[in-house]
């Protein structure tokens, strides 16, 4: 069957249910609308049979919903309408939330509704939940809501609110007002206040007599002061006192024009000077709330890394110390479990704190060092088991360190990127070795050229995985633990180690790991400083979030799909798509 995304960017949520629909064999065309005729007549071009808006800021054109069945995803529970149905749900501190699967109609949000999923909210950031249970739930009611579209008994449930078991209502746009605290406030209140807004659009503070967006909130419950004054900076965060704990902040946006969000200290510059240091070791152990990027966890010969960057960006020290951990691990540790963070594993090298350096192209030579050398350390540790857990999406070179390790778990449901032309870059990350060791040359290749999202079911059938398991975290993790303790149990586990060594100088010797990065590096190189894939307007146009005029907005992803990967080996490439 032939469907339309209608999006306004191919973001996570678009990504996850794209690959869903494309595991089910559908049609899936993507437009990304930049006018309301460009979308009439793709969409008169292509006349699908279904009309799905996965990630919407603008309205369908009339001329569309009136002549095609067009389902919304939407936020909110049943009868709820607006466009900031999270940020409301994180304000009121609701404990059940959900995703309505409704039609487009006139008025917005008032469709009757094809399909609806709760869950339960979690006290974490907007971002977080929506690339999470949103999208989970999202993924959930776009199946239900396609079975029904089929069955011709299916009427579709009127938005009634005379109906009890509505309770949603229509809400204005949050602004400021909405989210403004003071730090003599509650500090829970004012964490669920930074939730709300983050990532986007921060809850506005003063800091020094400048104005700055914030975002990252972390409950602090050691560190003490006035509140309102900044206590303590820790790897680029800062804490703020509150009325009875503390806050840690890890990322402000300046107000002044053309400044992107950057993780606090780098924000404020010179201000931060006299912030007085508290770091704090992964290593060590801490009785109470706080906030650490990596942290450490012991089961006997069994380590645990964490590593929770925001978004999953990896600057430059954010590397560095998480490959110091990753040294130190090794002394405690026979198998090593890289955790990654609850709602990102990584996206590679820091595309804001590049954008934001006096000088882009030496800092992004040196980020992408950095992380070379973070893999490099994990590939050549022959002498312990490495298990990637990847609890969340992985983009560019975060899917490379993944790969580095001997083992690559999923959560069940989450998207793989593994590709950087789409940013004009090449790629490193030992992409020329460890992506080829895993689905062979050909696939490899076609991967990152066609820059496609790819969900963890063809993941782990071509071998770029080794399994996922569970919908949610704690399911993923337990079965991840108890995985880790059948593999240090395992009779033969100091043969494993044996084998990886011998795997290791054997790979070594057909080709060394220097000439992969060489090969990789001198490709960056035209890419950083001589700019010759249009690095520089991507990575502006990326991190200021504004449209990318070169990039496409229709994507037949589907026939490119095919060509890489077939559900059924004998499907012809060539695919005549029905009419």
């Amino acid at each position: 069957m032939k469907i339309q995304f209608i999006t306004t960017a191919f973001n996570g949520m678009a990504q996850r249910l794209w690959i869903e629909l494309d595991r089910l064999n559908y049609q899936v065309h993507v437009v990304i609308p930049i006018s309301s005729e460009q979308l009439i007549n793709e969409t008169e071009k292509y006349k699908p049979k279904l009309i799905i808006a996965p990630f919407l800021t603008s309205k369908i054109p009339k001329e569309i919903y009136e002549n095609y069945t067009c389902l919304i995803v939407h936020p909110g529970i049943k009868g709820d309408r607006g466009a900031s149905s999270l940020d409301w749900a994180i304000l009121r501190q609701e404990k059940t939330w959900g995703v309505t699967i409704l039609e487009a109609v006139e008025k917005m949000d008032a469709g009757p509704v094809w399909a609806y999923n709760e869950f339960i909210m979690r006290s974490v950031s907007k971002g977080e939940i929506y690339r999470n249970e949103v999208t989970q739930a999202a993924s959930k009611g776009i199946i239900q809501a396609l079975d029904n579209f089929k069955n011709i008994t299916f009427k579709p449930e009127p938005l009634d609110y005379s109906n009890s078991e509505i309770i949603g209502k229509w809400n204005n746009k949050t602004t400021q007002k909405d989210f403004t605290f003071s730090w003599e406030d509650d500090t829970n209140e004012i964490i669920h206040k930074i939730n709300a807004a983050d990532s986007s659009p921060g809850v506005l503070i003063t800091l020094f007599d400048n104005d700055y967006y914030c975002y990252g909130a972390h409950l602090e419950t050691r560190l003490k002061g006035r509140y309102g004054s900044i206590v303590a900076q820790r790897n680029n965060a800062i804490c703020i006192a509150t009325k009875n704990n503390a806050i840690w902040i890890t990322h402000l946006k300046s107000l002044n024009e053309g400044q992107v969000k950057l993780p606090a200290i780098l924000a404020l510059g010179e201000l931060a000077n006299e912030i007085p240091i508290s770091n704090r070791s992964p290593f060590e152990n801490f009785e109470g709330e706080t906030w650490q990027e990596i942290r450490f966890e012991q089961d006997g010969e069994i380590g645990y890394l964490y590593f929770d960057f925001y978004n999953g960006a990896m600057s430059s020290d954010q590397c560095n110390r998480l490959r110091d951990a990753i040294i130190e691990t090794k002394k405690r540790a026979k198998l090593i479990v890289l955790m990654g963070g609850k709602d990102v594993w990584s996206n590679g090298i820091h595309l804001n704190v590049i954008e934001n350096s006096n000088n882009p192209a030496k800092e992004s030579w040196e980020n992408i060092n950095a992380i070379d050398d973070l893999i490099l350390e994990i590939i050549n540790s022959t002498e312990h088991y490495i298990v990637s857990v990847l609890q969340g999406n992985a983009g560019a070179g975060g899917v490379s360190l993944a790969l580095a390790a001997d083992k690559v778990l999923c959560r069940n449901g989450i998207v793989l990127n593994p590709h950087t032309k789409n940013m004009g870059l090449y790629g490193s990350e030992y992409w020329t070795y460890l992506l080829p060791k895993r689905i062979g040359f050909k696939k490899a290749e076609r991967f990152t050229e066609d820059c496609l999202p790819w969900g963890v079911d063809v993941a782990l059938e071509i071998g770029l995985i080794d399994g996922f398991y569970g919908e949610t975290n704690t399911e993923f993790v337990n079965n991840v633990k108890q995985q880790a303790q059948e593999i240090i149990n395992l009779p033969y586990f100091d043969k494993l180690i044996k084998a990886k060594h011998f795997q290791r100088k054997k790979d070594e010797r057909n080709k060394p790991l220097v000439n992969y990065r060489k090969e990789e590096l001198e490709k960056m190189h035209k890419n950083f400083f001589d700019n010759n894939m249009d690095y520089n307007y991507k990575r502006y146009c990326f991190v200021h979030k504004i449209s990318d005029s070169t990039s496409e907005t229709v994507k037949n992803l589907y026939r490119n799909r095919r060509e890489i990967y077939r559900k059924r080996k004998w499907e012809n490439i060539n695919y005549i798509e029905e009419e």
